[in-house]
């Protein structure tokens, strides 16, 4: 299979990053999108995918950067003659949603003109996903994939539940953590993974500025707990993903962040800071994600 992380960023805008969304292609050609935040659909583009190609989507929790190339996806998909319904899998909050975004929603007026023409009505059901909300447990499997979910711990679940994937396919065992902080489901989701793909947004002194300022969660893994999340769960490989913003050099994101973390700490240093953390525990292969990373397994 290949994977290829489409965004590696986290909530604020980055100039350097797209937000989170990961595309797992199986070696029978089959697409599977996990999130899709800003710049998924071109970023698949880039990687001569055709977005109209990718028939699953599964969210693992519903925070913006997680959610917001979902209507663009979808309807640029329409538009790129996708044959029939996405199939899109997620959390409690998923059907209000998508029930917002389409026909009678957001974008109405949009795909009224455009279905107004021939081809675009003969492909209508493309801008009709089919849309599964799940709990813990399998939420996906034929002959070729099995994937699992499982509760994780990001925010609080009165507000949206939050999960992680096991994904089991062509022999391989592949864990995306989602966002959250070390937790029982990632551990589980984790135990043997051939990789895991896992959130690493922040270093240990940004966490405590946000715990400190309550500007925004601080239910976030830092490198040393994952370093000893990848131990414990005897990880072959490690990807740390969903970067947050620690290593931008931009002046807008600095001056737009100032409330939200410690600017002055801001710099490719602390790339440095989350492999050094990592390797105080785990010793397998580690990479820190970028855009377009591929990873072949």
């Amino acid at each position: 299979m290949r994977i290829i992380l489409l965004g590696t960023g986290a909530a604020l805008p980055d100039p350097d990053r797209c937000h989170t969304s990961i595309l797992l292609t199986l070696n029978n050609g089959r697409h599977f999108l996990l999130d899709c935040g800003h710049g998924a659909t071109r970023q698949m583009m880039r990687v001569n995918v055709n977005p109209a190609d990718v028939a699953h989507l599964l969210l693992t929790h519903l925070h913006h950067d997680h959610v917001c190339e979902l209507p663009f996806f979808v309807i640029s998909s329409w538009i790129l003659s996708r044959p029939g319904a996405l199939d899109i899998r997620g959390p409690q909050g998923t059907k209000q949603l998508v029930s917002h975004l389409f026909e009678g929603g957001a974008f109405d007026a949009d795909i009224r003109a455009r279905s107004a023409y021939p081809v675009r009505q003969a492909n209508i059901d493309a801008v009709r996903p089919k849309v599964t909300e799940y709990e813990a447990g399998v939420i996906f499997e034929d002959n070729d994939i099995k994937i699992t979910a499982d509760h994780v711990d990001h925010i609080p679940p009165e507000i949206s539940q939050c999960f992680g994937f096991r994904i089991e396919a062509e022999g391989k065992i592949v864990t995306f953590s989602g966002d959250t902080a070390p937790c029982d489901g990632i551990t589980r989701l984790s135990r043997d993974a051939d990789l895991l793909i896992h959130e690493c947004t922040f270093t240990e002194a940004f966490i405590e500025h946000r715990r400190k300022s309550q500007v925004g969660t601080f239910s976030h893994t830092s490198p040393s707990e994952l370093g000893q999340l990848a131990v414990d769960c005897r990880v072959k490989r490690l990807v740390a993903t969903h970067i947050g913003h620690v290593d931008s050099l931009s002046p807008v994101l600095k001056r737009a962040a100032v409330k939200h973390m410690p600017v002055d700490l801001m710099g490719p240093q602390q790339i440095d800071e989350f492999v050094r953390d990592i390797r105080q525990t785990y010793g397998g292969p580690l990479q820190i994600a970028h855009d377009l990373m591929r990873i072949d397994l």
